[in-house]
């Protein structure tokens, strides 16, 4: 009887102390009170290390919107400020602005519609040159007057307070023509040999394109470039900045319809032709709306993806030594129901975060890992619970002093708000 007491007590304790275990790891994230008001979405996070930037779109009716911005301070997000506000402007679940800083020098961009066809807007690009204060009139980062789809870019703080750009243009493309969208297609199993024609022949094609450029700190734009005469239509594109330059990744689209992730890379003045960081060969006969990310740490890049050669869907990791001259096989990172809808944060040269979201019964998971370049994976960390649906987006992450931040779309009865939160990197040792 006595040693079954103990039993039932030491039974009773393990149970209590598990409780408690599971306890600490929920309340690790601490959610921050988001500064966004009524139907906001499209949250985007910057990081440069020290600062962390939030840029959204905020409804004020059903034909205006407003572009707000935030930092955050001391564990706070400051008050919001509105940075432009317009009645024709494209809102999509896929295709949002984003912020970068670079000294004072801040830079957001919106789309704009440019005609009554669905998919024709610009990318309009708005910048203040002392941190907020006075921002200037907005102008088309692209110079060409189509009335096609502009849009899906990155922007990057480069050189001498200004901006490095990258972005899918449709200039070649007539408009809505076998578009699909934004919405996806369904996988098709296969695989095929690319068969690109370069930028260098100068001949039009008709499909999108991936341009850069870069915008000086006093707004003017240069060095405007054609990458990639035929990409993906609407995937999401990504950038780094290495030691050796620019690079864009991005998913491509062959003759074949292969649509797997390529790299460029800017080296002494010229983007390298464009190639493949792995064969996925993901033959589908419309766009997946699922971009790469990037991030850069010394000469270490890193690229996380979303694939579903064959039918089966993953989330991808691989990492290169030297600035994206040459990759590593993947890591497969994913729990087996992916989404996609990736994001990365490079810790050091051999460790990094990814998010992505995961199917459950229910609707699905944000979830994020660190993975170590030799393959070591932690067990995965859940951010928060949400839809699976577009109306969530594309989870953002970033990582400062040791603490990760995250927002995301939450949805209830169709109406969306922004949800932030911070963790610590310790929840990786838990």
């Amino acid at each position: 009887m006595i040693n079954l007491l103990k039993l039932t007590t030491v039974f009773f304790v393990l149970i209590l102390f598990s409780c408690k275990q599971e306890e600490k790891k929920v309340d690790t994230i601490q959610f921050i009170e988001s500064p966004a008001n009524g139907i906001s979405k499209q949250p985007y996070l910057f990081s440069n290390g020290n600062d962390v930037l939030m840029s959204w779109t905020q409804k004020v009716n059903d034909s205006t919107h407003t572009l707000n911005y935030s930092s955050l301070m001391d564990g706070k997000w400051t008050v919001s400020q509105e940075i432009a506000k317009g009645e024709n402007w494209f809102i999509n679940w896929a295709d949002f602005p984003a912020i970068a800083k670079n000294n004072d020098n801040i830079i957001t961009h919106f789309l704009q519609k440019s005609d009554s066809a669905t998919f024709a807007y610009d990318v309009r690009i708005k910048q203040t040159m002392d941190n907020g204060a006075v921002w200037m009139d907005d102008q088309k980062v692209h110079k060409d007057s189509t009335l096609t789809e502009h849009g899906f870019a990155t922007i990057l703080p480069y050189k001498d307070g200004g901006f490095f750009m990258t972005w899918l243009d449709g200039r070649n493309t007539k408009g809505d023509e076998g578009h699909g969208g934004h919405g996806g297609s369904d996988a098709k199993s296969g695989a095929t040999k690319s068969n690109k024609k370069s930028p260098s022949e100068n001949k039009a094609i008709v499909a999108m394109n991936i341009r850069t450029a870069t915008v000086l700190p006093n707004g003017e734009v240069i060095d405007d470039i054609l990458v990639d005469n035929k990409t993906c239509d609407c995937c999401q594109t990504s950038a780094a900045i290495t030691p050796n330059g620019p690079i864009i990744v991005y998913r491509d689209r062959s003759d074949e319809e292969v649509r797997d992730i390529y790299i460029s890379r800017l080296v002494e003045g010229n983007w390298t032709e464009p190639k493949t960081i792995h064969n996925d060969n993901w033959v589908i006969k419309g766009c997946p709306v699922n971009g790469p990310k990037a991030d850069t740490f010394d000469n270490t890049l890193v690229i996380a993806w979303f694939t579903a050669a064959d039918n089966v869907p993953k989330v991808n990791l691989t990492f290169s030594d030297d600035n994206g001259e040459n990759f590593a096989l993947p890591i497969q990172i994913d729990n087996g129901k992916p989404i996609g809808r990736v994001d990365v944060a490079i810790i050091d040269d051999k460790n990094v975060l990814v998010s992505w979201m995961e199917t459950t019964e229910n609707g699905a998971d944000i979830k994020i890992i660190k993975v170590n370049k030799n393959g070591t994976k932690s067990k995965p960390f859940v951010i928060s619970s949400l839809s699976e649906s577009r109306a969530s987006g594309f989870p953002q992450i970033e990582l400062v002093n040791g603490n990760i931040i995250a927002a995301w779309n939450h949805v209830v009865d169709k109406k969306s708000t922004i949800k932030t939160a911070s963790f610590s990197l310790d929840v990786f040792n838990m």
